[in-house]
């Protein structure tokens, strides 16, 4: 039994795009309910406590299941994955073929495309993008205007935030905190709870770790 179904509201957003109404209970959705917009069943598995709120839209070879939300003014549209637990939302996108999944986040302004991915309890907010190849795991955060892209890995506890960028086939990771201006690239390792910030660089096979701080000079 279905549990959606596309009504005949429309809107235009690149393509046609229909708003969705329940056709039964489920999770905190109650029979009758109109929610956010799809362009097709495509978009939105019929199983699950999965749905779309608000003003948000998913559109192309999107694909939301399980139990993921999306709502806000949120965007999912390509040929990305939303899935499990995760909660997209505010005026966030996800697109390209990027994937969403475990409990994760990602709001505000921020941005997950190409084949980015990001699971676990990881959390992606403000005008963060996460892009690339990149991956963003665990307990890590990515927010402010910071970028991790390429290659680059950042997980367990650690923080990207400010306006830095971790690319290449960096890691961050631990407790580590990289922040302000700060870059982190190539095969370089920021862990433990270690602190790079200011204008510092931290490239090649660099490793930071334990209570190190660097600021405004470049490893390398």
């Amino acid at each position: 039994m279905k549990k959606y179904r596309l009504t005949e509201e429309t809107k235009v957003c690149g393509a046609v795009l229909h708003r969705i109404q329940a056709l039964q209970n489920f999770g905190n959705i109650v029979k009758d309910d109109l929610g956010g917009w799809i362009e097709s069943e495509r978009n939105l598995a019929q199983t699950g406590d999965c749905w779309v709120y608000n003003d948000a839209m998913v559109s192309g070879d999107a694909w939301v299941s399980d139990n993921a939300m999306v709502s806000g003014d949120a965007k999912v549209f390509g040929d990305a994955w939303v899935s499990d637990d995760v909660e997209v939302f505010g005026n966030a996108k996800v697109y390209g073929y990027a994937k969403v999944y475990g409990y994760a986040k990602v709001f505000g302004n921020a941005k997950v495309c190409c084949d980015a991915k990001v699971c676990g309890d990881a959390k992606v907010f403000g005008n963060a993008q996460v892009y690339g190849n990149a991956k963003v795991s665990d307990n890590a955060m990515v927010s402010g205007d910071a970028k991790v892209f390429g290659d680059a890995w950042v997980y367990d506890d650690a923080e990207v935030f400010g306006n830095a960028k971790v690319y290449g086939y960096a890691k961050v990771f631990g407790n580590a905190k990289v922040y302000g201006n700060a870059k982190v690239y190539d095969d370089a390792k920021v862990y433990d709870d270690a602190k790079v910030y200011g204008k510092a660089k931290v490239s090649d096979n660099a490793m930071v770790s334990g209570d190190a701080k660097v600021f405004g000079a470049m490893l390398g």
